[in-house]
């Protein structure tokens, strides 16, 4: 089993000149891939007789082409970009793939950079990368000391954002399987929360809204600069100043919310043999711009994720109800199910004059919660 743990890095200012260089490599790589992959595409669209492109013949064409100064860089962060850019052509014909689209060019500008290498160690507690042929000061590179670094290491992903430097570190490991509960349960995913059998768990909890005015307080700032000097406004000791607290907040928010994800996905492979959630296309809901704000800050897709991976761990099962599966709609006590102007939307029913939260049966009379009613129409799935 793989698992990736998360850490942060600590580099001496030599590494860190080192993993800068090998950021700028990996984006060089990539664009120079995608560059000869369209080439290779128009001339065997002109002649069929041409190859091709292809991830294999791409490597090659690179590796033919190398610049002196490309030896003293990782030969495996090469390869591994025209690895990955491959992947991303497989993906590109399949829609179903999540942020399906044509591989772009990579940008400096992009506030994320960072490489791949295959060949990293854990020597002493720290991080050893693989040293190029003639590099004689290298160092190995600190760790952040609360995790778990047993098991087999794999494909390490370094990558720099807001200053800081990271490792996701996948190691292949043996999990012990959680013990059988017998129970199930069913979560129904809102803004702000998941009702699941046995309570709620609040996602946007109340602390998270001084961080989300200061992110407001401090999107504005930057806009305000923007528009006054143009783009000579990125380039003022203000603005970075600026920009660093606003993408140190984004990183609060976002570390309080996956802890609570974490928390609550263990508790439910724990308690629960069979879970059972909806499968939403989340993308489509936030293309009609009502709470669409509040769904990409509800997290349901890193909350499907992580509970996806979590179950095949522990080896409980995950059932997916059908996204046209009418869970809110659906009385849970006789079945009805409304539809037409007896539907239920995000503000109630304005006919009816329901509130959100209510549902009543316009068949049997039952006036029942909403929440916990499309949570007992879930579990009617098991």
């Amino acid at each position: 089993m793989i698992r990736t743990q998360k850490v942060r890095l600590y580099p001496s200012h030599h590494m860190i000149k080192v993993l800068d260089q090998l950021c700028d490599y990996r984006r060089y790589c990539w664009n120079e891939a995608l560059a000869t992959w369209n080439d290779m595409y128009d001339l065997h669209t002109i002649e069929a007789s041409n190859p091709r492109p292809s991830a294999y013949a791409v490597r090659n064409e690179l590796v033919a082409n190398k610049q002196d100064w490309q030896y003293q860089r990782s030969a495996r962060t090469l390869q591994l970009a025209v690895a990955d850019l491959g992947k991303a052509w497989q993906n590109f014909f399949d829609k179903a793939q999540p942020g399906w689209g044509k591989p772009k060019f990579k940008s400096k500008k992009a506030p994320r950079q960072g490489f791949k290498t295959d060949r990293a160690k854990i020597v002493a507690g720290k991080l050893r990368l693989d040293r190029p042929h003639g590099m004689q000061d290298w160092q190995d590179i600190k760790l952040s000391r609360h995790i778990n670094l047993s098991g087999d290491l794999k494909v390490v992903s370094i990558y720099r954002e807001n200053g800081k430097y990271w490792a996701s570190l996948p190691f292949e490991v043996s999990i012990a399987v959680k013990p059988k509960t017998g129970a199930i349960s069913a979560v129904d995913v809102n803004v702000g929360h998941l009702n699941y059998t046995d309570g709620l768990q609040d996602t946007l909890p109340k602390r998270l809204n001084k961080l989300y005015r200061r992110i407001k307080f401090y999107q504005k700032r930057l806009a305000r600069k923007r528009r006054l000097n143009g783009k000579q406004a990125t380039k003022s000791n203000s603005y970075v100043a600026t920009r660093t607290k606003l993408q140190r907040d984004y990183r609060r928010v976002a570390n309080i919310q996956h802890d609570l994800m974490q928390k609550f996905t263990t508790k439910l492979v724990t308690d629960y043999d069979r879970i059972v959630i909806e499968d939403l296309s989340v993308k489509d809901m936030q293309m009609t711009h009502v709470a669409s704000k509040g769904l990409q800050r509800s997290m349901f897709g890193y909350f499907r994720q992580i509970l996806t991976y979590k179950c095949v761990w522990y080896n409980k099962e995950l059932i997916l109800a059908d996204q046209f599966y009418p869970s809110t709609q659906r009385c849970s006590k006789c079945g009805y199910t409304k539809s037409g102007q007896d539907k239920i939307t995000l503000s109630g029913n304005s006919a009816h004059k329901t509130k959100h939260h209510e549902y009543i049966c316009y068949n049997c009379g039952a006036v029942l919660d909403r929440d916990k009613n499309a949570v007992a129409n879930l579990l009617a799935l098991i």
